[in-house]
C-alpha cells in the first residue's frame, strides 16, 4: 500500500502494467476496493480504502474551486466485480468536479480485466448528458491521455466563461423551483424569483423546474435531478443556487453537503435585498432583527476544535460550546435591536397623534411591489421620492399633504411593497412601519393592471392585510400602469372590477378622477 503512494503514475494510458497488476492484486487479498487521487503530474494525493461495494471520498481541498476549473486530480478505483462505473461514481465525479473517474475491474484470482472511464461534458444547456462514459476496454489497450484530457476540458471551460465577462464581477446563480403546483404556477414563481435575484444583483444563468408528487424531505430533489443541477451551475458558472421557498435548516445543512456551491432560499434572497435597500436607521434595525431571527435556528456547530471555550474560574466542568456562544451573543442583540426598534415605534406613535391633532386624515398606499405606488405619490404630490423598476425599490415609509377637491387635506403615505409568501421575519420585524396602515381611515390598494398575474397578486395582497387584521378597513382600488393595456384589455378590466381606478402614475392619465374619489372618500368615510 506504501509503494501505491510512493510511484507516478502517467497521464497517457493512466498506468503502467505493473502498477495495474499491483493495484488488482492488492485489491483482491483485501476484498477492498482501492483507489487512487491522481495529479496532473501523475503523484498520488491520497490512497482510498472502502469495502468490497463501495468506496468513500474523503472532502477534498478547495484549492481549485475557481469557475471554469476542475479539482486537478483525477480518481483510478477498483472494482471487485466485472461491471464498469456506477451510478455513484458518476455522481461524485459530478459533484466534486474532477479530471476524470476510472473503474479497474479484477477478476477472482487477483488479475485486472477491463477498465472505464468518464469525465464531465462542458457544452451548452440543451445537452442533456452530464458527462461522457467510455466503453468497457481490455485493461492493457487503454490509449486515453487523462492529462491532455483534463487540460482540454478546462480550456473549453475557459471559453465559456469568457463569454459572460460582460456580467463583471456580478455573482451569478442557478434557481430551482421544486412543489406540486402546476408546471405553469411554478413557471409564474419562478419568473418572480429572476426578478428578485436580478434586483439583488445576480445574474441568472439556468432555472430547474420540477414537479414533483412529494417533495423529497432532505435534498428537496432526486439524485438525477441533482446531477443535472450541479451540471447546469457548472456549464452557467454559477456560484449560486437559489430555491424558489423557504428551505429549512435541515435542508439547508443537507444541501450544503452536497454541493459545493452557495446554497440560498427566497427568504434569504429577499432579506439581502432589504439589506441593500435599507437607508434609515430604522429600516437598518429591521432588516438586521429579521436576518437574526432567520439565522437563529440555523446556526450549526462546524469545528469542535472551538468547542468549550468558557473554561476556568466559574466555568469549568462541560463549558459553552461555540455553537451555544453564538446562540447567546445573537439573542443578545435580538433584544437591543427590538429595544431600538420599540423607540422607533414610539417615536412615529408620536408623529402620528400630532397629525391627529392637526385632524389631517391619513391615506395609506399599499400593495404588491413593484405596482407603482411610489411612483403615484410623487404624480399626487410632486414628491421625489426614489423610484426604480425593480422589487422593494422602497424600504421606509414616506409621508406627504395632498390637497383635493372640495379644499380638504389630508397624509399620503407611502409602505413597503408586498409579495407572496412575505418572510414571517420580515412581518414581524417591520411592524414599526406597517403600523402606518392600522392607523390609516383609508387603504390605497394600487395594483399593477398591465401584469399577467394581477389577480393573484392582488389576492396575495389581500390575505397579507387580512393576516395583519386590516381586511376589514375601507379600501380604494386603484389600477396602475392603464397605459400600458390595449382597448380590449381596458375593457374586461373595467368591467371585472368597476369600484376601481384606472390610473397612470407615469402619464398622469386619471389622477383628477383618483383625487375626486379619495375627496369623496374622506367626506364620506368610505370609499363605497
Amino acid at each position: 500500500m506504501t509503494r501505491l503512494g510512493q510511484r507516478r503514475y502517467p497521464g497517457a494510458g493512466g498506468y503502467t502494467v505493473e502498477q495495474a497488476r499491483e493495484l488488482a492484486a492488492l485489491s483482491r487479498s483485501l476484498s477492498r476496493q482501492i483507489g487512487l487521487l491522481i495529479d496532473r503530474q501523475g503523484r498520488v494525493e491520497q490512497i482510498l480504502v472502502g469495502d468490497a461495494n463501495a468506496i468513500t471520498i474523503p472532502e477534498l481541498s478547495r484549492a481549485r474551486s475557481g469557475a471554469g476549473r476542475l479539482r486537478g486530480v483525477r480518481l483510478m478505483h477498483t472494482h471487485l466485480k466485472p461491471d464498469g462505473l456506477s451510478h455513484e461514481d458518476l455522481m461524485d465525479m459530478l459533484f466534486l468536479r474532477l479530471d476524470s473517474i476510472g473503474v479497474l475491474t479484477v477478476n477472482d484470482w487477483g488479475d485486472p480485466v477491463s477498465f472505464q472511464s468518464a469525465h464531465l461534458l462542458p457544452g451548452h444547456e440543451d445537452e442533456t448528458a452530464p458527462c461522457r462514459v467510455s466503453p468497457l476496454t481490455p485493461w492493457d489497450q487503454v490509449r486515453t491521455d487523462f492529462a491532455a484530457e483534463a487540460a482540454a476540458l478546462e480550456e473549453e471551460l475557459g471559453r465559456m466563461l469568457s463569454g459572460t465577462r460582460e456580467t463583471g464581477d456580478a455573482p451569478r446563480g442557478v434557481l430551482v423551483s421544486v412543489s406540486t403546483l402546476p408546471r405553469a404556477v411554478q413557471e409564474r414563481h419562478a419568473a418572480e424569483l429572476a426578478e428578485l435575484a436580478r434586483t439583488a444583483g445576480v445574474v441568472v444563468t439556468g432555472t430547474l423546474i420540477q414537479r414533483v408528487a412529494q417533495v423529497h424531505p432532505r435534498h428537496l430533489l432526486g439524485s438525477g435531478k441533482l446531477a443535472e443541477l450541479e451540471v447546469m451551475a457548472l456549464r452557467g458558472h454559477a456560484s449560486l443556487i437559489i430555491f424558489d421557498g423557504e428551505l429549512t435548516p435541515a435542508q439547508l445543512h443537507s444541501l450544503s453537503q452536497v454541493t459545493e456551491r452557495k446554497v440560498l432560499d427566497r427568504t434569504q434572497l429577499i432579506l439581502d435585498i432589504f439589506a441593500q435597500r435599507a437607508a434609515s436607521r430604522a429600516g437598518k434595525l429591521q432588516v438586521e432583527m429579521a436576518q437574526l431571527n432567520y439565522i437563529l435556528p440555523r446556526l450549526i456547530g462546524k469545528n469542535r476544535a472551538m468547542d468549550r471555550l468558557m473554561g476556568g474560574i466559574g466555568g469549568r466542568g462541560p463549558g459553552e460550546t461555540k455553537l451555544e456562544t453564538d446562540r447567546r451573543r445573537i439573542r443578545d442583540r435580538l433584544t437591543r435591536v427590538k429595544r431600538e426598534l420599540d423607540d422607533v415605534r414610539r417615536q412615529r406613535a408620536t408623529n402620528r397623534a400630532r397629525r391627529g391633532k392637526g385632524e389631517l386624515p391619513l391615506a395609506a398606499l399599499v400593495g404588491y411591489t413593484n405596482a407603482g405606488k411610489s411612483t403615484l405619490l410623487n404624480a399626487l404630490t410632486k414628491a421625489r421620492t426614489p423610484t426604480e423598476n425593480k422589487l422593494f425599490a422602497t424600504l421606509d415609509p414616506a409621508t406627504r399633504r395632498l390637497r383635493v377637491p372640495y379644499e380638504r387635506e389630508f397624509v399620503l403615505a407611502d409602505t413597503v411593497g408586498f409579495i407572496r409568501n412575505l418572510p414571517k421575519e420580515l412581518v414581524e420585524a417591520f411592524q414599526a412601519t406597517l403600523e402606518e396602515l392600522e392607523a390609516a381611515h383609508v387603504l390605497i390598494h394600487v395594483i399593477d393592471a398591465s401584469h399577467p398575474e394581477m389577480e393573484q397578486q392582488r389576492a396575495a395582497v389581500d390575505g397579507i392585510l387580512a393576516d395583519m387584521g386590516l381586511y376589514a378597513a375601507s379600501r380604494l382600488c386603484v389600477l396602475n400602469k392603464w397605459d400600458l393595456l390595449d382597448a380590449d384589455s381596458r375593457q374586461a378590466l373595467g368591467e371585472r372590477h368597476p369600484e376601481a381606478v384606472p390610473v397612470s402614475a407615469a402619464t398622469g392619465e386619471g389622477l383628477a378622477a383618483l383625487s375626486l374619489r379619495l375627496a369623496a372618500c374622506l367626506e364620506n368615510g368610505s370609499v363605497s
